[in-house]
């Protein structure tokens, strides 16, 4: 059997945005590493992104032979490999660039693996496809914090450490910018970016005054650059997100509300658990639903079926009931006339009388045929 033709992966707008957030990432390191400071050294994003590259490449290669069907990044050329390993060049800078190991190389080549290979692992039924519902840089960088408690995020000075005299706004201020054209045109989530700020400005309230914590404070962390970046270039991502309206603004506000629980149990790096937890929930909730849709259809097949049998069954019962009954053949035979002038016989009354009803109390006799 020959494998199955190759859809396409994404949607044109889609693929757009995805080029556009892979030069955007690859600008912003290029940056970081001779201008701004970025702490991390300069050829880990080389090592990032070979890691990162090779893992997708052999899943896919995997999945497909599984699968049966032919490699994604196949079938169109240089530039369909290009296209295919986009969320994989995401995925590994943001996570080197992001995350903050020491000098553990290999710390941080495991986050890469786990953010690329659980796009594989957490996967849940959307409109009838299986699709990864878990960010991948963002729960990379979570399994990080969780399993190596000496390591942290990269330092928010660092994207502008080495700028001064006033030019240390313009860095946020062009990553708002294009992160806000790049989420209206393409990526179309600014209903959850407008969800998530308003929430988290809010949250910043609500813990103020049941906390008694400084909500100035709160509220201001939303001037950093490392905000801005998360904003723009994180909780957006198309592929862990939902499309409608209100589905944004649920994910946006519930990201911000489980931030602030996080921060009120003292628990440090609260974005990224946040943005995690949020995932997992709309993952839980995209199963329950499939799985209550299933039952749901098989129930309405079932009920049709019994209906359905009912249905004949009646039908049949009536047409029984009702249908007249037909004379047998010979029934009320005659012999031939002796010749042409002679009568023919007439069949007597009564010759083919028709049982009575099962129900009947009467028994009707068959009159016998004179001859």
């Amino acid at each position: 059997m020959s494998p199955q033709t190759n859809t396409p992966r994404h949607n044109p707008k889609v693929v757009t945005a995805l080029r556009r957030f892979a030069i955007s990432i690859s600008v912003l390191n290029i940056f970081g590493y001779t201008v701004l400071g970025f702490e991390q050294p300069w050829t880990w994003p080389l090592i990032a992104l070979a890691t990162a590259y090779s893992l997708e490449i052999v899943l896919e290669m995997i999945g497909a032979r599984a699968e049966g069907r032919t490699p994604r990044f196949r079938g169109n050329g240089a530039r369909g490999v290009m296209e295919f390993l986009y969320p994989a060049h995401i995925t590994g800078l943001a996570v080197n660039m992001l995350s903050y190991v020491n000098d553990v190389v290999w710390v941080m080549m495991f986050g890469v693996i786990v953010a690329v290979g659980t796009k594989w692992v957490l996967r849940a039924p959307v409109k009838g496809r299986m699709r990864h519902f878990m960010n991948p840089s963002n729960f990379g960088i979570a399994v990080i914090l969780v399993l190596f408690p000496w390591a942290s995020i990269a330092p928010p000075y660092q994207f502008t450490e080495y700028i001064d005299g006033g030019f240390d706004w313009l860095v946020p201020a062009i990553i708002l910018s294009l992160g806000t054209m790049l989420n209206a045109k393409l990526t179309e989530r600014m209903w959850l970016i407008l969800a998530w700020v308003g929430g988290f400005a809010l949250q910043a309230i609500v813990r103020g005054w049941l906390f008694d914590t400084s909500i100035p404070a709160g509220i201001a962390m939303m001037t950093g650059v490392a905000f801005v970046l998360f904003t723009n270039y994180m909780i957006t991502d198309p592929g862990t997100t939902p499309s409608s309206k209100w589905g944004q603004i649920a994910f946006g506000g519930g990201v911000a509300a489980l931030y602030g629980v996080v921060t009120a149990l003292h628990i440090a790096y609260g974005l990224f658990f946040a943005t995690a937890l949020a995932c997992a929930i709309r993952g839980t909730f995209l199963w329950t639903a499939d799985i209550v849709a299933r039952k749901r259809a098989e129930e309405a097949l079932a009920l049709a079926a019994v209906t359905r049998s009912v249905a004949q069954a009646d039908a049949a019962q009536a047409a029984a009931d009702t249908a007249a009954c037909s004379c047998p053949d010979g029934a009320c035979a005659c012999p031939a006339p002796a010749n042409a002038e002679a009568a023919a016989c007439a069949c007597p009354e009564g010759a083919c009388s028709c049982p009575a009803p099962a129900d009947s109390e009467a028994d009707t006799l068959k009159t016998p045929v004179v001859a």
